[in-house]
C-alpha cells in the first residue's frame, strides 16, 4: 500500500527529501508529498531483475544503459522511483536523473499501488516528456508498451503469455512476459 506523508504540515522541498539519504524504503516525492511504499515482493523484484537484465545488451549496443530503482527528476520536486528506467549516458555519481536522459521508464505494476503506476506516473512520466513508457501486469504477466504522442501516452502493443514484445525504440529487444516472471 502507498501512503502520502507530508512534511510537518508543510509541503517537502527536493532538498528535504535529498537529506533523507539512502533508506530500505521506497520514497518518492510527489510535488511536495513524500510518498512511501514498502518493500517490493520477491516477484516484483524478481521481475524487475529480469527486465533489466532483458535489456542489458540490446541497451548497451544501442549507446544506452539500463537502471534499476534510481530517482528520476521529472521536473522540480517531482522525483519517483521507476522499477527500470533506460537511459541515454548520464553522471552515473549522481544521486538523481534528469528526465531528459530517459529513453524507456518501466513500472511492473503490484496490487497495491496500481492506480500509481496505471494513472499518476504515466501521467507524470508522459508530462516530463519520456518517449516509451511499458507497464507490466504481474497478476496477468501482460505488457503495455506506451509511446508518447503530444503531452500523452498511446498504447502501441499489449503482450500476452505466449506472445513476443519486438521492441524497435529506444532499442531492439525481444521481452517475453513468462521470461519475466518467476516459475510457478
Amino acid at each position: 500500500m502507498t501512503s502520502a506523508i507530508m512534511g510537518q504540515g508543510t509541503p517537502v522541498t527536493e532538498e528535504e527529501f535529498f537529506a533523507l539519504g539512502e533508506t530500505s524504503k521506497r520514497i518518492e516525492l510527489f510535488d511536495g508529498s513524500l510518498f512511501v511504499t514498502p518493500a517490493p515482493t520477491p516477484q516484483h523484484q524478481h521481475t524487475s531483475s529480469e527486465l533489466a537484465f532483458a535489456l542489458r545488451t540490446a541497451a548497451r549496443n544501442a549507446g544506452l544503459y539500463v537502471h534499476e530503482a534510481v530517482n528520476v527528476r521529472l521536473q522540480p520536486g517531482r522525483i519517483p522511483i521507476p522499477d527500470v528506467a533506460v537511459t541515454e549516458k548520464i553522471n552515473f555519481k549522481e544521486l538523481v536523473i534528469d528526465a531528459e536522459a530517459v529513453q524507456l521508464i518501466c513500472e511492473i505494476v503490484s496490487p497495491s499501488n496500481a492506480s500509481a503506476d496505471k494513472v499518476l506516473k504515466m501521467h507524470y512520466y508522459a508530462a516530463a516528456g519520456i518517449p516509451w513508457y511499458l507497464l507490466i501486469e504481474q497478476e496477468s504477466a501482460t505488457l503495455h508498451l506506451y509511446e508518447l504522442r503530444g503531452n500523452h501516452y498511446v498504447e502501441r502493443s499489449v503482450t500476452r503469455p505466449g506472445e513476443v514484445l519486438h521492441l524497435e525504440e529506444p532499442l531492439t529487444a525481444d521481452l517475453v512476459p513468462e521470461d519475466l516472471l518467476p516459475p510457478d
